[in-house]
């Protein structure tokens, strides 16, 4: 086995189970890669604060990339080393194509140490997946009702939620507005019921944030062990050294992946662990 310097970690389906817990196995697994010399990074869909405490349990010093890859921040201090903000041009479009196709966008700001992380433009929302988002995330949502005419300088990433379908369409009618200008992907996350269109600014994914952590480590993507279960986890498994699906993964990722881990919820990132440390 090469020798893996850097082990980048994804949460929903991964790190944690389908209950949404982080078990005592997998726990002590990453504690040992970290006491072994390997930089554990979290990289996530989630924010920056539903990320946060999973590294702190996990007694994590190094950064979180959240929001696939369009904010690192430092959990320690909440500094931020890096954000890639929409374009105000793009970011006008992407609000005005969401908003006029029958759904209310939801955009996320750098600002934790506020008390909040995401913007959203109606109360109650027009759709019952989005309240259900609010219902489950009621302390760090912020009630912007001119977020289309006017949205918050500093958003980076935001998602439009309903049916599958629906955001499969969405996605393609935010990609003929815009092309070339945004990452999108479309997922389900286990703690929702809606299927969310997840938007960035163009050439920022998981992998994105990665190497950019790893290039000031002077860490080589062949030195990188990736790991997730999702579409948004492709670019990462694609670009490491070792991508690895876990057995719960979608069959995109597994058709990518170079090994194939058990499943989260028989702590398969026990098994990561040991093909990382040569065990």
């Amino acid at each position: 086995m090469p020798n893996y310097r850097l082990l980048a970690v994804d949460i929903d389906g991964t790190l944690v189970n389908s209950r949404d817990e982080l078990t005592p196995a997998v726990a002590e697994a990453v504690r040992r890669a970290a006491a072994a010399g390997v930089r554990v990074v979290l990289v996530t869909g989630r924010q920056y604060g539903r990320s946060r405490p999973l590294a702190v349990e996990l007694g994590l010093d190094t950064p979180i990339v959240s929001s696939c890859g369009s904010l690192i921040k430092r959990p320690s201090d909440h500094r931020t080393l890096f954000r890639a903000d929409f374009p105000r041009h793009v970011l006008g479009e992407v609000l005005t194509t969401v908003h006029d196709a029958g759904y209310d966008p939801v955009v996320y700001t750098d600002t934790f140490t506020a008390g909040y992380e995401y913007h959203f433009p109606v109360d109650p929302p027009r759709r019952s997946e989005l309240a259900q988002f609010i219902r489950l995330n009621p302390t760090n949502g912020r009630h912007t009702p001119d977020l289309v005419a006017a949205p918050p300088e500093g958003a980076f990433a935001g998602f439009a939620i309903g049916t599958r379908e629906e955001m499969f369409a969405m996605h393609e009618q935010l990609d003929a507005r815009l092309p070339g200008e945004l990452y999108i992907h479309v997922l389900r996350s286990p703690r929702y019921e809606g299927f969310m269109c997840e938007i960035a600014a163009r050439e920022m994914t998981k992998w994105s944030g990665v190497m950019w952590l790893a290039e000031s480590w002077n860490i080589a993507a062949e030195e990188i062990c990736a790991v997730g279960d999702d579409v948004n986890d492709l670019p990462m498994i694609r670009g490491a050294g070792l991508g690895v699906a876990m057995g719960n993964a979608v069959p995109e990722l597994k058709a990518a992946a170079d090994r194939i881990a058990p499943t989260h919820d028989d702590d398969g990132l026990v098994e990561v662990v040991r093909w990382v440390l040569g065990e």
